[in-house]
């Protein structure tokens, strides 16, 4: 069992959590949690909240210091102070060897570095939870459940789907579930179609798919994947960077594939869901590994070309989605 629900279970705290990782939704779950259970709801007495990096650490500090009122308990919860990143006050470290009984700081940080001393005192004195992107089996068995709760059935494929269509952001997930939910209405069943109609294809995905096309030659399908992506309001220039960024992913992946690496070792190094490695390597076997690195300089002079005004923006990106998609290799 996880040891925030751990200690939540045995009403037994530490006087000091770090939630960090870029999974806010689960950052969010835990945080909230931490607060219904740490102080009774609604004790604002016993509750203090700040957020930013403009805290003041002496105020952070005589707060943790006094008494819980009328409570076994004071919560002080820090969103987003910065205090994990870079140089921090010698003070506010060493206080996290000194907080209290009955006193328990809860930090919710999107960025941290391991090696900060704010990070080594909390990870002594109290606990990290780290709350990355899930594992593939983690979301299915999450979305079953989230589709369970409100009387829905859905069969593992069309969970699959969801995952390739949305991405593995929890926070948006969630938000999609509840339009599925929505829009099935009295239905038990969630289908693929209804995955189809309602839910918001991530641009992220949209520019795999753009690429996988053109690895497999079609051109067509490539270029209304493009053309929809401009009616949307998508920046050209932000599309050829995200095309770059399929293709350099691509090159790595045929790099490391081709020195036999592990589909866990290859989505570490290549910092992708360990589910879309598979697509991945699929796709790189459309290329050469040259082709790849002609493609990646020609997305360079491709936005060279635009900021130098020799070619528009939106024709720049037309003309290497169709070189590329009119030959496999």
């Amino acid at each position: 069992m996880n040891e925030v629900v751990q200690d939540i279970k045995n009403m037994d705290f530490k006087r000091v959590y770090l939630l960090c990782g870029e999974e806010a939704y689960l950052r969010e779950q835990y945080r909230n949690k931490l607060i219904d259970a740490v102080t009774p709801p609604g004790d604002t007495m016993n509750t203090a909240f700040f957020s930013g990096k403009d805290i003041n650490i002496a105020s952070l500090i005589d707060l943790g210091e006094t008494m819980p009122f009328m409570a076994p308990r004071r919560l002080i919860v820090v969103d987003g102070s910065g205090l994990f990143k870079g140089a921090v006050d010698d003070k506010i470290v060493d206080y996290m060897s000194e907080i209290p009984e009955g006193t328990v700081f809860v930090f919710n940080e999107t960025e941290v570095d391991k090696r900060s001393r704010m990070y080594k005192a909390v990870q002594k004195n109290g606990h990290v939870e780290e709350c990355g992107v899930q594992k593939e089996a983690d979301l299915k068995v999450w979305i079953a459940r989230l589709l369970k709760d409100e009387g829905k059935k859905i069969r593992g494929s069309t969970v699959e789907r969801i995952l390739g269509r949305c991405g593995t952001d929890m926070v948006n997930l969630k938000n999609e579930i509840d339009k599925l939910v929505a829009y099935v209405g009295e239905r038990d069943i969630i289908e693929d179609e209804d995955v189809d109609s309602i839910c918001t294809l991530q641009i992220t995905n949209s520019i795999f798919d753009m690429v996988e096309a053109i690895a497999n030659g079609m051109q067509k399908k490539a270029l209304d994947i493009y053309y929809d992506l401009l009616l949307l309001k998508e920046p050209p220039m932000r599309i050829l960077f995200l095309i770059a960024r399929e293709f350099n992913i691509l090159l790595q992946v045929k790099t490391l594939t081709e020195k036999r690496a592990a589909s866990g070792e290859i989505a570490k190094a290549v910092k992708i869901p360990p589910f879309f490695v598979k697509k991945y390597v699929s796709t790189a076997a459309g290329y050469t590994s040259e082709s790849l690195k002609r493609a990646l300089q020609d997305c360079v002079s491709a936005e060279e070309d635009v900021k130098t005004g020799k070619i528009t923006d939106k024709l720049s990106v037309e003309l290497v989605i169709i070189k590329y998609s009119g030959r496999r290799k």
